[in-house]
């Protein structure tokens, strides 16, 4: 009752605007909208032709294999490899939804329309085609494909790690409002968001750039794929997980009735990247179709406290103060990636122990008469292999060396994250108006519903 009283206050006080006043807050800055949607559907069909004239010479280079013996393959968890063309209507499918939000966004202003485009993605890259082929995971293929000149990645798992970000870099985070079913999923179990603390989002905003950076080391090593081995909703899509994922999944979900997408904001590595790449958007959703009145209706729209409010003269801090704090933060970021690399390298014989062949190797020089055993699926893969303990540990100790290399790079970024997050704790930008975060929003339009001044 009391938002409604105060849109209708907000509407009277638009209402008596002079004519002036309201022309120009009538104008729609987005007459161009039309053409933006135009060349981002240039250039998803130009990506699309491109990666599609190759697909004629590609086939499955590994199909099922045929037993003489009546052997039948046992039903996976996972979905089975689809056919390349399918692969590529998957593509095509995902940006045309991307495309279809750009609309919905920047020519439209339609929040209904990006909940059921929302919808849409989550029945098709959710349930139907369960989690798999997902942006979020394809971090581990690329970083395997870099370290590993045996592994190749085709070209529908490339187009889908580059595309959201490409889109981004455009229009802002579209994938994350329309796209991705994971955080669909939680954005429609949203019933009351409560506001977290400032100094407990910054903190709990760290653990992204742990996971992918550990995501990125483990893959990078031919670890595990701990990106997808951990996906809390995978459980939900296929209907079938262990355990401890389906009390993952579940868990997430109720905790995003209170703290609106969690799994987004606090733990999802590839926000990390659209974090970065929405900063530099050439164009991003506006709270607002024309001139902001001021009316602050929209404060309490965004679940995610993606809104940047208009600067308080009263509150600056001393520009010359912050300068000197600026400075000083800036010249102890060094400082920090070298503290950090030097303490996480201390932990790379942890970290390695997750490695198959580091672990087998630890456990059998502690252990040698375990050798015999022969109801250790590992050791008796190791037994038939005919490699010696002498040559698997050397192949551990390899392995510990990249890790050693790997957690020093891995403290170095940790370091500048930080020292980069305190520095910007001194950096002023002046605001007059109500705006999305270019970094935070997710383009799921709330916010829009809320402006009183029409299209």
């Amino acid at each position: 009752m009391e938002m409604r009283k105060e849109k209708e206050i907000s509407n009277i006080q638009y209402s008596v605007l002079n004519d002036e006043e309201k022309s120009s807050a009538g104008s729609n800055p987005l007459t161009h909208s039309m053409l933006n949607v135009h060349y981002l559907s240039f250039i998803i069909f130009f990506f699309l032709f491109l990666i599609s004239i190759t697909s004629f010479s590609q086939q499955q280079r590994f199909p099922k294999p045929e037993f003489d013996t009546g052997y039948e393959q046992p039903n996976t968890t996972t979905p089975e490899p689809r056919a390349l063309a399918l692969e590529f209507i998957d593509v095509f499918i995902l940006m045309s939804v991307m495309a279809l939000a750009a609309w919905f966004v920047f020519k439209s202003r339609s929040r209904r329309g990006i909940l059921f485009l929302s919808i849409f993605s989550l029945a098709y890259f959710g349930f139907y085609r369960e989690g798999c082929i997902c942006s979020i995971g394809s971090i581990q293929n690329i970083a395997l494909s870099f370290f590993d000149p045996a592994y190749s990645v085709s070209l529908p798992t490339l187009a889908f790690f580059i595309l959201p970000l490409l889109v981004t870099l455009f229009f802002g985070r579209l994938f994350c409002g329309s796209a991705c079913p994971l955080g669909v999923i939680q954005d429609l179990v949203i019933i009351k968001p409560i506001e977290i603390p400032r100094w407990l989002q910054k903190s709990l905003g760290l653990f992204p750039y742990i996971y992918l950076g550990i995501a990125v080391l483990y893959a990078a090593t031919g670890t595990d794929f701990i990106i997808c081995r951990f996906d809390p909703f995978v459980g939900i899509f296929r209907m079938s997980a262990e355990f401890h994922i389906i009390v993952l999944g579940i868990a997430f979900l109720l905790i995003g009735l209170f703290v609106a997408r969690p799994y987004c904001r606090f733990v999802c590595p590839y926000s990390v990247l659209l974090n970065w790449v929405s900063r530099f958007s050439w164009k991003h959703l506006s709270i607002t179709p024309s001139k902001c009145i001021q009316c602050k209706l929209c404060t309490n729209s965004c679940p995610f406290d993606a809104i940047d409010f208009p600067t308080d003269e009263k509150l600056k801090l001393n520009s010359k103060s912050n300068q000197r704090d600026f400075a000083l933060y800036a010249l102890l970021v060094p400082v920090w990636m070298i503290v950090f690399g030097f303490a996480v390298s201390r932990a790379h014989s942890f970290l390695a122990q997750a490695n198959s062949t580091v672990y087998l190797a630890e456990l059998l020089i502690e252990q040698p008469e375990l050798i015999s055993e022969s109801d250790n699926l590992d050791i008796e893969t190791f037994r038939s292999s005919g490699k010696t303990l002498d040559q698997l540990v050397e192949e551990a100790r390899v392995i510990q060396h990249e890790f050693y290399t790997g957690s020093w790079i891995l403290g170095i970024f940790l370091g500048l994250v930080i020292g980069v997050l305190l520095m910007n704790q001194f950096r002023f930008r002046k605001r007059k108006d109500y705006e999305a975060n270019k970094a935070d929003c997710l383009s799921c339009g709330r916010c829009m519903d809320y402006c009183p001044v029409p299209k």
